[in-house]
């Protein structure tokens, strides 16, 4: 299985045949990165082909804070798990942040999958008060 997605894979050929693999660990991280924001912006149900897709509606979670943060956590990782294959050995772990009360943190932790000796990568995400959610590496 590769690493990037067919169609960005496709892209990068056709824009530099001769890329250099250098450059590969940071396409790879960018492509995990842009589909983790789709993914977790995404409502389960709003998908036809995959019911599951995507995470639950936060903002109904959010009436029983703080105690509902583990349930945000489970979600995030089991969404990211099942739906992100470049990605093992999921982790998410809530990050209090008394500063911004109104943002949910999360920091998102694996390692790239189908690499031998493959390096941790780490993400943060990040649940505005509307429900969005962004991902900053």
């Amino acid at each position: 299985m590769s690493i990037q997605r067919l169609l960005v894979r496709l892209r990068a050929m056709e824009d530099d045949p001769e890329r250099r693999s250098s450059d590969r660990d940071q396409d790879i991280i960018s492509g995990i990165t842009e589909h983790l924001q789709k993914l977790l912006n995404t409502r389960q149900g709003s998908a036809l082909i995959a019911p599951d897709y995507g995470i639950p509606d936060f903002t109904e979670l959010l009436h029983s804070y703080p105690e509902s943060v583990r349930d945000m956590e489970r979600a995030l990782k089991s969404a990211i798990s099942k739906y992100e294959p470049r990605l093992k050995g999921v982790r998410v772990r809530f990050i209090p942040d008394e500063d911004d009360p109104l943002n949910l943190r999360f920091e998102i932790m694996a390692r790239l999958a189908n690499l031998r000796d493959a390096p941790s990568v780490f993400f943060e995400s990040i649940v505005d008060a509307d429900g969005k959610v962004s991902i900053r590496r």
